[in-house]
């Protein structure tokens, strides 16, 4: 896996997630998503503990890890858990156009590593993985309301191709579908 530097001279070192990882991944799953939509005005707080209770507890994660399909990445920078990514070999979704797809469905960095790189290693390594297992396209959703990553994905050669429902408890949010040819 990458083993890459930061412009700030911190070693980035990514690697995949094996079984043992749970207990890394639990707590990095849940903090990362509450630290990036918590303070969003249009995500009320009922229905994000609903969603994060469901998404990221102990079993879901760890069935999660046991499906042959998906890869989980963590990154670390200096030795700490900064982020992590989950991809999902054969994945499919209306609107997206592959005969091999690898949907990239999770990348999220703890919010003290924002601007450190971690992100666009993670995403160097995704893009990697995908191309080891011959994916012709790599393909996520994205919230409408988050603008930021909109702007990460299309800067590594995402473009929108269409939309779908993301349930985040009892609200039904729109997440454009973007995918990039590989």
């Amino acid at each position: 896996m990458n083993t890459p530097t930061t412009e700030q001279d911190n070693q980035v070192l990514i690697r995949r997630a094996v079984p043992a990882d749970l207990d890394i991944l639990v707590p990095l799953s849940f903090d990362t998503f509450y630290d990036a939509f918590h303070d969003h005005p249009k995500n009320a707080p009922d229905d994000l503990a609903t969603y994060m209770e469901a998404a990221f507890n102990r079993e879901q994660i760890e069935s999660e890890l046991a499906d042959p399909a998906n890869i989980f990445l963590i990154a670390k920078i200096d030795g700490e858990t900064a982020g992590y990514a989950k991809l999902t070999l054969d994945a499919r979704e209306e609107g997206i156009t592959a005969e091999r797809p690898i949907e990239l469905n999770r990348l999220y960095s703890h919010q003290r590593f924002l601007g450190s790189g971690v992100g666009r290693y993670l995403m160097d390594e995704c893009l990697s993985v995908a191309r080891r297992h011959s994916c012709d396209v790599m393909w996520l959703g994205v919230w409408e309301f988050n603008p930021r990553a909109q702007r990460f994905y299309e800067k590594h050669g995402f473009r929108v191709v269409g939309r779908h429902t993301f349930q985040l408890g009892s609200d039904p949010q729109i997440d454009l579908l973007m995918q990039r040819e590989l």
